[in-house]
């Protein structure tokens, strides 16, 4: 059976129109005769996205019972009993009821899809898994349901369904979206011009990627192995050496001249496994390419061109940024370089040579060293030394034949390479050649030959020799190369896992380098912007402030280490308690370079943490500002009024006479607006409490019986009609008895404020899991799922303002003041529309409270 293709709407934010793009494109499909149905639709009351259902068939919801309310949900085992071939499921990130088949609703979509049923749903992007955080960060509202995002991106196709956010807030002011009574507190929150603005930048950015992926799947499917120019590209080749931040830089304002542009670093290392490339200037070079916004990656490769290439190709890029070459002008004679080579072949890339200080002067001298030990090297010089008299003589035993001697003395250089390696093999060599001259060419007894062919075969005899000789040297070199990078790639590796692990990376990144090279004190010291860069500031402590540090005391300044490892102009690894030997300097400078960005990435973290709060608080200020230039001022004027008309109403000059029914509601009218007034007044001062977190405590054993009826006469003959159903074993809670009153009146307050004349609020109590849970339920008119959280969030209302819905404080206080008493207050869909309000508080166990909360 062929798998099923789903379609999903992506918007940027409720309202956009990704349900009516959904119910747009299924009419369309059934007037083609396609069997379509409704799995799923939410409207949220919107007139014209009801209409567009119109006679589309829709599949009846189930009824689930989740502790002791009822919820509607999809019936998936329906639509799989129907099979269309295409179902509608609408908002693919939501949560289901507990106690269903699957969790989330994305998982019922894959069972459908599956079964071979074409699915069309829709997602906005806060719900999306990679950006949730990034929405929090802009809006300020938390999503707590997620889709992860390769289940969107797997999607067959993805539409956006876009709105620019000027006619958006002017859908909303038209009451398209929300209805009236919130239609002011979601323009002034969620909704705002620059949040609308980023939210829409982000869905046009991840779609983007998304059709950047299709694009690349489509090329491989097809084998398209040239340059489509979609967008700017720019990779900058790598060789971990001195010349890269140059290429690096140049590279950057390359990309920058585009908007948009990418800017990708790759190094591609030996396939045979050596370490061609230093190791700390690499990581350097990945710092700062991640600094300018570019990205690295490593490729494994032996032609250096062709990997470079097809990394390039494989990445769709446009331009290509190369160093010159450092060889000298007669290795360019001998092969014409990576630079030319890769020019040549790259076909419609574009490739930039970039000169550089250290272009034409070569690559690093040879510095003549062999790769045996020393043991090895005394031995071979042994032998070749007492070794070739000694098998002259034993040869002069052999019959005579130049050829038979040649490759006696032949094998003889060939051992002593094996054991000795280069030079002792070369001495091998020219000293069996001498000897057999001497000895065994004629004329013998001189050093001079008669025969052509003696001579060759001489010389032939001295460069098999010196070949061999320098095969086995160079095999033993790149022996120990790679065992040496098998230990820096294991050190690395280790390094790395180390700091991912830790709780502070720096810290972890010191302890491992001082675990690894056996140092007993290791210091990052950080020059003082004062002290300049005179001489004497190496040696001057004053002049050096010690950021971390690891082991004994710690070093004050890089003079006083035994070793010092400069990072840059204001960094600088100071070593203590070992000697460092000089090949595992570019280890230790690597360690240097990552410990200098876990420094940064460190004062970046403790930044954010720093500017979050200060944001918070500030966020507290403007909307305390605007909320109480409102809400203060009106009970004020109301009480104002009220008192002047009495004034005005009495003594010899009264302009206006009030019968005592008028001056009894003007008393009243001033009476309330004053309450109001002071349950203002209190519930600010108690949102200063709990953000300064000096709010007053007092937890005691408090049965809800008696803390719900209090509650309700605080709210007066308003309440009268509230239904409580309380059972009479329900256990006691650790409660404060006034901050409960104060969050019962809150709650039920809003619940009346809602709930139509004829159904009046619900309170009901259960125990659940240790916990007491009191459900305060309303049938009104609801709150979007979306907009759960925005209600908890001071002076945010979703209504609109009057005398007597306050400052916006009630229910952000309500959680504030739970959540200080040990319990949580979250909101519920209540079955046939309104919302629940669950307060859950721990219960008191059999033995009674702890007295340690008693005091609290």
């Amino acid at each position: 059976m062929a798998r099923g293709q789903l379609r999903i709407y992506l918007g940027a934010a409720p309202g956009v129109g990704k349900t009516y793009a959904m119910l747009e494109e299924a009419r369309r499909r059934a007037e083609r005769g396609t069997d379509v149905v409704v799995g799923l639709v939410e409207t949220h009351g919107r007139p014209m996205t009801e209409a567009m259902v119109g006679d589309l068939e829709v599949v009846p919801r189930r009824t689930v019972t989740y502790r002791g309310v009822e919820f509607t949900e999809m019936d998936t085992d329906a639509l799989l009993a129907r099979r269309p071939e295409v179902a509608l499921v609408d908002e693919l990130a939501h949560t289901n009821v507990p106690g269903g088949r699957n969790a989330k609703r994305w998982q019922d979509v894959q069972e459908l899809l599956d079964a071979g049923i074409d699915v069309l749903s829709t997602v906005n992007v806060q719900h999306l898994e990679s950006l949730n955080d990034v929405v929090e960060e802009i809006t300020g509202v938390p999503q707590r349901e997620t889709v992860p995002d390769e289940i969107v991106r797997a999607a067959e196709q993805v539409e956006l369904a876009d709105l620019t956010p000027e006619a958006l807030r002017r859908r909303m002011a038209h009451g398209n979206v929300y209805r009236p009574e919130k239609i002011d507190a979601a323009l002034g929150n969620y909704f705002r011009l620059g949040n609308l603005t980023a939210l829409r930048e982000l869905a046009l950015l991840w779609l983007a990627g998304k059709v950047d992926d299709q694009l690349d799947r489509y090329r491989s499917e097809h084998e398209i192995a040239t340059t489509w120019e979609t967008r700017e590209r720019v990779v900058v080749a790598l060789t971990g050496g001195p010349e890269g931040e140059t290429l690096i830089r140049r590279a950057a304002r390359i990309a920058d001249r585009t908007k948009g542009a990418e800017l990708l670093a790759v190094h591609v290392a030996r396939n045979d496994g050596l370490a061609g490339a230093d190791p700390a200037l690499l990581a350097k070079q990945r710092v700062l390419v991640e600094s300018v916004g570019g990205t690295y990656h490593q490729v494994v490769g032996g032609d250096v061109p062709d990997a470079l290439l097809t990394f390039a190709r494989g990445v769709n890029a446009t331009q290509l940024v190369l160093g010159a070459s450092r060889r000298g002008r007669f290795a360019r004679l001998l092969s014409p370089g990576v630079g030319v080579t890769t020019t040549a072949r790259s076909g419609s890339i574009d490739v930039h040579l970039v000169t550089h200080e250290r272009a034409g002067h070569g690559r690093a001298a040879f510095d003549g060293s062999t790769a045996l030990s020393r043991r090895r090297r005394i031995a071979g010089f042994v032998l070749a030394i007492a070794g070739m008299p000694l098998l002259t003589a034993g040869v002069h035993y052999l019959p005579e034949s130049l050829t038979l001697d040649i490759l006696i003395f032949l094998a003889a250089s060939v051992g002593v390479a094996l054991v000795g390696g280069l030079w002792p093999a070369l001495v091998a060599a020219v000293g069996g050649s001498l000897l057999l001259n001497y000895y065994f060419t004629s004329p013998t007894g001189r050093f001079t030959i008669a025969e052509p062919d003696n001579l060759i075969a001489l010389i032939i005899f001295v460069l098999v020799a010196a070949s061999v000789s320098a095969v086995v040297d160079l095999a033993a070199r790149r022996t120990r190369e790679a065992a040496r990078a098998s230990a820096e790639a294991t050190t690395l590796a280790l390094v790395a896992g180390s700091v991912l692990r830790g709780a502070r990376p720096l810290t972890a990144l010191l302890e491992r380098l001082q675990e690894t090279f056996g140092f007993t004190a290791v210091t990052l010291l950080e020059r003082d912007p004062d002290a300049g860069s005179r001489p004497d500031a190496q040696h001057d402590p004053q002049a050096w402030k010690v950021v971390a540090g690891v082991g004994g005391p710690p070093c004050a300044a890089p003079a006083e280490a035994e070793v010092d490892v400069p990072i840059n102009e204001s960094l600088s690894l100071a070593l203590r308690g070992a000697p460092l030997a000089a090949d595992d300097r570019r280890i230790v400078e690597a360690f240097a370079a990552q410990a200098a960005l876990a420094l940064r990435q460190e004062r970046l973290a403790a930044e954010a943490a720093t500017a979050k709060p200060l944001a918070a608080a500030d966020r507290m200020r403007t909307a305390l500002l605007a909320a109480v230039s409102h809400d203060l001022r009106t009970p004020l004027a109301s009480a104002k009024a009220a008192v002047t008309s009495l004034r005005s109403a009495s003594g010899e000059h009264a302009e206006v006479e009030f019968d005592d029914e008028d001056r009894d509601e003007l008393l009243a009218t001033a009476d309330e607006s004053l309450d109001q007034l002071g349950r203002l007044v209190a519930n600010l001062l108690d949102m200063s409490r709990l953000q300064a977190g000096v709010l007053g405590l007092s937890l005691i054993e408090l049965g809800l019986e008696d803390a719900v009826p209090r509650a309700l006469d605080e709210i007066g003959p308003a309440a009268h009609d509230v239904r409580v159903h309380i059972p009479p074993d329900l256990p006691e809670v650790a409660a404060d008895p006034g901050l409960l009153e104060r969050v019962l009146v809150n709650l039920v307050a809003n619940a009346l404020r809602y709930s139509p004349a004829d159904s009046p609020p619900v309170v009901a109590a259960s125990t659940h899991g240790g916990e007491v849970e009191l459900r305060v339920i309303d049938t009104g008119p609801g709150i979007p799922e979306e907009e759960w959280d925005t209600v908890f969030l001071p002076f945010q209302r979703l209504g609109d303002r009057d005398n007597h819905t306050g400052v916006g404080l009630g229910l952000a206080l309500s959680r504030g003041l739970a959540e200080a008493m040990g319990g949580t207050l979250t909101p519920a869909a209540t079955p046939g529309g309104g919302l629940t309000m669950v307060l859950a508080l721990p219960a008191v166990p059999s033995d009674g409270l702890d007295p340690v909360l008693e005091n609290e």
